[in-house]
């Protein structure tokens, strides 16, 4: 890596510190807003829904634009939207009168933010000069998990210190750190994805490759595998596992987080020396134990073990899939890296969509919801079968 783009990789590691905190502050509150502003378990999937939701729209209309306006204004804008969602979080609520409209408002500007964050900032660091590209982008995706971590427990020590009930200051807060991010990003140096001379493909171009689908049903499987846990792991320790909300939050969604981030950072290390695809099968078939166990053993020790276990198994899913997908369809620019984060971002939106809906049907039994996205990871698995199908076929993946 050239020294002149460190600073570069640096602000987008902030990037993805940003999306973790667009993805996983509000889940913290889920109970919060069921107590205080009495919405319902499925007006809070909702929000969930909206906000991946949001974020696939966001991916696929980026395409038509980040590339004439450049990257870094569109980093800016990112920014920006995730900055003012955060902030209008904690206004919004109580000066509409309509709580949830408020949220939903707030969610839905961050959302933008971070749909575009996740077009933007994995082709950002593909374009700066590397010998290790898997290993750089599992690495960048590890910032998101320690983005998680630290969302999680400056989460619970605020609330613990302050209360829950201030929870808006620490909205402001975090909004922090996307408004200094912007900064970085007015005066980093950005490399082009594209040689000069040369024209990415378009979608139209992608679309008609066999070995495109296949990559999008394994980032879908992927981003649905991650989130259906991820998301709902607060929750299912307080209602579910019984325990109470500094343990929830503790044992839930951080230890799922760090688990993520080691497995990323594990790659980001040792990457040349693994079998990219056995260790996402191998990840794969571990994620479909981690969901039964969190599914039919009743025993709580070993329903959090499950989660965070969980975290572990879906690590390499999301960067593994992206570095398959950037090594394998070359020249594909920002339409390739949108369509990427559009799939992912629709399995973010389905998995705990998934959970919700199923866990309504069975008297609010998070359980329930967990074992139907057992299929996800099954799917994956079935995906990166069709991968290795494709290689023998076309020696394209």
């Amino acid at each position: 890596m050239k020294n002149k783009y460190q600073k570069t990789i640096y602000a987008c590691f902030i990037g993805y510190i940003v999306q973790a905190i667009v993805n996983n502050f509000v889940p913290l509150l889920f109970l919060t807003f069921q107590d205080t502003y009495g919405i319902p378990l499925s007006q809070i999937t909702m929000l969930v829904t909206i906000n991946f939701g949001l974020q696939l729209l966001v991916d696929l209309i980026s395409v038509g634009f980040v590339d004439r306006i450049g990257y870094r204004a569109s980093m800016i804008i990112a920014h920006l939207f995730a900055a003012s969602g955060l902030i209008l979080l904690a206004v919004l609520p109580e000066l509409l009168g309509n709580p949830f409209a408020g949220i939903l408002i707030a969610v839905i500007l961050y959302a933008i933010g971070g749909g575009l964050l996740e077009v933007l900032v994995s082709p950002v660091v593909e374009a700066c000069p590397s010998d290790h590209k898997e290993q750089t982008m599992s690495l960048l995706h590890s910032f998101y998990c320690w983005g998680h971590v630290a969302v999680v427990l400056v989460s619970t020590v605020f609330f613990k210190i302050f209360g829950i009930e201030n929870w808006k200051v620490l909205a402001c807060i975090w909004a922090l750190i996307p408004l200094i991010n912007t900064f970085l990003f007015a005066r980093v140096p950005i490399a082009s994805l594209i040689e000069e001379g040369e024209k990415g493909l378009s979608i139209k171009e992608l679309v008609r490759m066999k070995i495109f689908w296949i990559f999008m049903l394994m980032m879908m499987c992927a981003g649905a595998s991650e989130q259906s846990v991820s998301q709902w792991a607060s929750t299912f320790a307080e209602k579910g596992l019984g325990v109470s909300k500094i343990v929830g939050d503790l044992a839930g969604p951080m230890a799922f987080a760090i688990l993520m981030g080691s497995a990323r950072v594990f790659y980001g290390k040792y990457g040349e020396k693994i079998n990219l695809d056995r260790f996402m099968t191998g990840s794969s078939i571990l994620c479909v134990i981690s969901y039964l166990c969190i599914s039919f053993i009743p025993n709580p020790v070993i329903g959090l073990i499950g989660c965070a276990v969980c975290g572990l198994s879906v690590g390499i899913m999301w960067p593994g899939t992206f570095s398959k997908a950037a090594a394998s369809i070359r020249k594909g620019s920002t339409a390739l890296f949108a369509m990427m984060a559009l799939a992912g971002d629709l399995g973010c939106s389905g998995g705990p969509t998934v959970v919700g809906m199923v866990s309504s049907c069975f008297d609010e039994d998070l359980k329930k919801g967990i074992l139907a996205a057992v299929f996800f990871p099954l799917f994956l698995i079935f995906g990166i079968w069709m991968c290795k199908k494709e290689k023998k076929a076309d020696t394209q993946c």
